[in-house]
């Protein structure tokens, strides 16, 4: 009997075997999620195509120099974002913005999160931190273009308030693909901050998004990482820059 997966198509009880679907994961101390991964996708090489292959090897590469980095935390949040940024990341197009590719990311991810790993990240095991990032305003990005525009008329308060509002509501709601949509929204302006160096490398101030930021990322790219290892059959189209 044909074999099939969380979303209906079909796997053979070879890839089956191979990228460890549906079996009890053993949990070895001394390895990382990262080392974890890799193993995973060595035994199951031959389920992936060449596109796959080279995705899921190099989100793991870098979320392997992240797991490295716990006493940095700018530089393990900037290694966290290029391994999450090494899943997604695809062919550029100019009609399609970086938001709009993590959104539509996050949507095949989260539809294929059967066992509601994300969802539990962000409202079981980091519920005050997913709150205290909410409430920031230097992760909110109307902020900023107030100040750089010397905007007087405090715009960006309604604005915020209404986030703020709206997130709550998804929060109390159990809406992970919005509450997950609106906490990447902030990670990426924390994201803009230290990779266009708008921050001090290891600064006295702000470090409360910085640490909340890196907790939550360090969570959620091993699952994401995982779910694509779980899940072969999904396309994420041709990665940019291929190895030739």
């Amino acid at each position: 009997m044909e074999s099939r997966n969380q979303v209906g198509l079909p796997m053979s009880s070879d890839c089956l075997k191979r990228v460890g679907f549906g079996q009890a994961k053993q949990v070895i101390a001394v390895q990382t999620a990262s080392q974890k991964l890799k193993s995973r996708l060595k035994a199951g090489a031959a389920c992936y195509t060449e596109p796959q292959r080279v995705r899921l090897h190099r989100a793991i590469s870098w979320l392997a120099r992240a797991e490295s980095e716990d006493d940095d935390p700018d530089a393990q949040f900037i290694f966290l974002w290029i391994a999450f940024n090494s899943a997604y990341a695809r062919e550029i197009s100019f009609d399609e913005s970086e938001r709009c590719r993590l959104a539509q990311f996050s949507a095949v991810v989260l539809s294929v999160d059967a066992a509601k790993q994300v969802h539990d990240v962000l409202f079981k095991q980091y519920p005050g931190p997913i709150r205290t990032l909410l409430d920031n305003k230097y992760v909110f990005e109307p902020f900023w273009k107030a100040l750089r525009e010397h905007d007087a008329n405090s715009g960006w308060e309604a604005k915020f308030a209404g986030s703020k509002k709206a997130a709550l509501a998804s929060v109390v709601d159990g809406d992970t693909a919005k509450v997950l949509s609106i906490v990447f929204d902030r990670l990426y302006v924390l994201r803009n901050q230290l990779v266009h160096g708008a921050a001090t490398w290891n600064s006295k101030v702000n470090r409360a998004q910085l640490k909340d930021g890196t907790a939550i990322m360090l969570a959620i790219t091993p699952i994401v990482i995982t779910l694509m290892l779980d899940h072969p059959e999904l396309d994420f189209g041709e990665i940019m820059y291929p190895v030739i």
